[in-house]
């Protein structure tokens, strides 16, 4: 058999974004997943609206199971002592929603479009070739005109390809768990408190999603329970609830890459770059630009798939990834600056239009 047109790796929803892509192109793709379909991964599980209208433009909105998803209509930030600030997003707001339900939904609208994907099948070496790539995977070998890197915060891939970038400053993680609970609000919460902060997504008709991100050095144990305890309101809201997963951790956070792009080798999601999960906008970023490598790729192999040829990917990339960033930073230099955050937020509550036109222009 010829070799395939793009292979991808990683089947979680940056890599399945690609691949629902290039299918819809006419290039024959294959996904390969070292795990499971679907694989569970930390993750907030919140999409904003601009995610919201990339899944249905890639058929996988519908497919969607109702009970796993949840919309929210915008975003709430309540501080330590009560006060706090919401916002409306745009029409037609956000959309919460489990990550192994979004992972099987993109997954089946892949196979409809003709992508083989192969579970349990990771990637043990590479080698890149005049024509493109040979890959052996625990299934056996096989050749693809393109590869495209979509294996996650810690990429193998990128590492391997000499991208990697070392990340100064203050290490962060994250933790989530999910809760047996009808959600009770139709908003992403956002609780901080000194050195860290919880996220409170609707993720199903009878779920809710509760993720903390903290930076090395915060005092105490550090474990599900303990962080919940630094919550005493958002600790009373679930007590009680039946646990609906495991805690289940990601860090750290920031990864960098030197580019996203080599000679018939790109990098997508997590692996192409990552600051923060404080804006909530990672699956979006990621699905805006899988879909400009999946619309690019076409022409792009015409041309060899060099590393000219990818460039424009890169540059919607930078263009994305540099607002998603200073949006991230910024918020993150005042989360840890109570003494300047707690007026401000009080001010944004006292002022939502200003909140809102904030959240239409930056967050999504």
């Amino acid at each position: 058999m010829s070799p395939w047109d793009v292979a991808v790796v990683g089947g979680g929803p940056a890599g399945l974004a690609v691949a629902l892509t290039t299918a819809k192109n006419g290039l024959r793709t294959v996904v390969l997943e070292r795990a499971a379909v679907p694989p569970d991964k930390a993750c907030g599980e919140g999409l904003m609206p601009s995610g919201v209208a990339a899944l249905e433009r890639f058929g996988a909105l519908a497919l969607l199971e109702r009970g796993e998803c949840s919309p929210f209509v915008g975003i709430r930030y309540v501080q330590e002592d009560g006060s706090g600030a919401e916002g409306r997003l745009p029409a037609p707001g956000g959309l919460g929603v489990r990550r192994v339900a979004l992972v099987r939904a993109m997954a089946a609208r892949a196979r409809v479009l003709g992508v083989e994907l192969r579970e349990r099948c990771g990637v043990v070496a590479h080698r890149r070739t005049e024509q493109g790539w040979e890959l052996e995977t625990a299934a056996g070998p096989l050749q693809a005109r393109m590869l495209v890197a979509a294996d996650g915060l810690g990429s193998p891939l990128r590492r391997a390809e000499g991208l990697e970038v070392e990340v100064a400053g203050p290490r962060r993680f994250g933790l989530r768990r999910h809760f047996r609970m009808k959600p009770w609000a139709p908003f992403v919460e956002v609780h901080l408190s000194e050195g860290v902060e919880a996220y409170v997504t609707p993720s199903g008709e009878e779920r809710v999603g509760v993720a903390f991100l903290w930076a090395d050095g915060l005092p105490g144990r550090i474990g599900f329970e303990s962080l919940l305890a630094r919550f005493p309101v958002l600790a009373e809201r679930v007590g009680g609830a039946e646990p609906d997963s495991k805690a289940r951790g990601a860090g750290p956070l920031a990864r960098a890459a030197r580019c996203r792009v080599a000679d018939r080798f790109a990098l997508v999601g997590d692996a192409a770059g990552y600051v923060d999960a404080v804006t909530g906008e990672g699956l979006s970023l990621a699905f805006t630009c899988a879909e400009a490598l999946g619309n690019l790729l076409p022409e792009a192999l015409t041309r060899g798939a060099t590393r000219e040829a990818l460039l424009p990917y890169e540059r919607v990339f930078q263009r994305a990834f540099r607002k998603y960033a200073w949006l991230t930073r910024s918020l993150l230099l005042l989360a840890g600056r109570p003494v300047l955050r707690r007026p401000l937020v009080r001010w944004l509550g006292s002022n939502p239009r200003v909140f809102e036109h904030l959240l239409a222009n930056a967050i999504v």
